[in-house]
């Protein structure tokens, strides 16, 4: 029997965790093991049911999600996959808690296939990366920093970046640089190792952030 993937519901709005329940539980492989109402509950119950993935509500009255979500991945070891959950996919409070390290966001309007989609996404490893509308939570924040200087990028590596952050897959950045799909995973592996990435969804944001890409940029 396949392993289920485990979940935690964290809203502070009970009939919205109600509904998540419900959608993801209609699924043989999702199960959800635990819900928490606040921010300030996550750690503790991530730590006694160990999630794969964890819902966020990015918006709760006590502790947020993107309090809860650096304090998750700061304080517990091997943290489970992180996903926003909002109402508005370029809301400030969105960008922030991917800067944190939340591995994407799903809307609380999405279909209920797109939601089992992204636990799903996201437990396999892969970023819930949505280039239109990253671009437009990066547009509002101003280029700083040095990380891409810092990380000393190889030039086979900034092309790797570019076409991460414009939202290519792995087989379709093979395709664009003419690379066989293993080899891409590896230059992909470098940016993360080299940026102090999580993932790609901090990958680009780094991108953008240091001025490497522009928000209003497409390839």
């Amino acid at each position: 029997m396949t392993r289920r993937i485990g979940v935690v519901l964290v809203d502070d709005e009970p009939l919205i965790r109600t509904g998540l329940r419900a959608i993801l539980e209609s699924e043989d492989d999702l199960a959800v093991v635990g819900e928490a109402a606040d921010g300030a509950e996550v750690a503790d119950l991530v730590r006694r049911v160990r999630p794969d993935v964890v819902l966020m509500d990015v918006r709760m009255p006590s502790v947020d999600g993107i309090a809860a979500t650096r304090h998750v991945l700061a304080s517990v070891p091997e943290p489970p996959k992180i996903i926003v959950v909002t109402t508005f996919d370029n809301d400030d409070y969105v960008y922030s808690a991917l800067r944190a390290g939340a591995s994407g966001f799903v809307l609380k309007r999405a279909r209920p296939e797109e939601l089992v989609a992204a636990v799903r996404t996201v437990c396999a490893g892969d970023s819930l990366l949505y280039p239109s509308a990253l671009r437009r939570m990066a547009a509002r924040h101003p280029a700083t920093g040095s990380r891409l200087a810092e990380a000393r990028l190889t030039e086979r590596e900034q092309q790797v970046l570019r076409l991460m952050a414009a939202g290519l897959s792995n087989s379709e950045i093979a395709g664009e640089l003419f690379l066989g799909i293993e080899t891409v995973k590896t230059y992909v592996g470098n940016v993360l190792a080299k940026l102090g990435a999580r993932d790609r969804t901090q990958a680009v944001i780094a991108a953008f952030e240091s001025g490497f890409v522009s928000p209003g940029e497409r390839r």
